[in-house]
């Protein structure tokens, strides 16, 4: 069993639009998410909540300190290509303060929010950002794939795909 941390950090863009900080998975070999765009996050350490996992993952791969989110939902994702299942831990955020700097897993870039499903992404993700947009209370999200293939998606119990 695999537990890890997934943010979507949100701030106004120049022209006063909602951005998110999406993370282009282009730098390691052999990632389950290569060429992806998705939020930043990662794995627990030992003894971490998932509050201490987001903190230190934000800064890791980003280098801002978060000072405001939320804890959203928990995804649970299953895979043909992993062996374990992993819990995601989701988060917003949208307070955070410092410069942003490289990540060595991809490239972050702040992308408009009305535009950021049409970049490469799960497709279970595009379930979990609606649910997200819609202001959902705290939810759970079952996702079962073959490959990249999504074959079952499960909502509080309930089967939607």
């Amino acid at each position: 069993m695999i537990n890890s941390t997934l943010c979507y950090l949100e701030r106004k863009g120049a022209d006063g639009e909602p951005e998110v900080l999406l993370l282009h998975r282009v730098k390691k070999k052999n990632d389950l998410n290569h060429d992806k765009w998705i939020g930043i996050g990662g794995k627990f350490e030992e003894g971490e909540s998932p509050e201490d996992c987001l903190l230190r993952e934000a800064r890791e791969e980003t280098g801002l300190k978060l000072t405001s989110w939320q804890y959203r939902g928990i995804v649970t994702f299953i895979t043909t290509d992993l062996a374990e299942t992993e819990y995601m831990h989701l988060f917003t955020a949208d307070g955070f303060e410092g410069t942003l700097s490289d990540c060595d897993e991809g490239t972050l870039e702040w992308v408009p929010k009305r535009i950021m499903r049409t970049f490469p992404t799960w497709e279970g993700d595009r379930i979990f950002l609606d649910l997200l947009d819609q202001g959902a209370p705290f939810f759970s999200l079952k996702l079962r794939y073959e490959g990249d293939r999504l074959r079952e998606a499960v909502l509080n119990g309930r089967r939607i795909v």
